[in-house]
C-alpha cells in the first residue's frame, strides 16, 4: 500500500446562497491512482455534499507513525 494525495474540490452554500467551491486535501492509503479515487468517491457518497475530485499524487510517504 502506498499513500496518495487526493484534491476535492468541495461545493458549500454560503448565507447568500452563492456556491463556492473549495478544495481539500485528504491522505488515502491505496494501491494505486484509481483505488485512491474510488476511495474518495464511497467516502463521500452518502454525505450529502457536492464534490468532484480533481487530482490525485502518489506521495514519497513511507508510513504514518501514530
Amino acid at each position: 500500500m502506498k499513500y496518495y494525495i487526493a484534491k476535492v474540490k468541495v461545493h458549500h452554500t454560503d448565507d447568500k446562497g452563492r456556491v463556492k467551491k473549495l478544495t481539500e486535501q485528504y491522505v488515502v492509503n491505496a494501491v494505486s491512482v484509481t483505488d485512491a479515487e474510488t476511495k474518495v468517491v464511497k467516502d463521500f457518497e452518502n454525505s450529502g455534499i457536492e464534490f468532484e475530485v480533481g487530482s490525485v499524487i502518489e506521495t514519497k510517504i513511507i508510513k504514518v507513525i501514530k
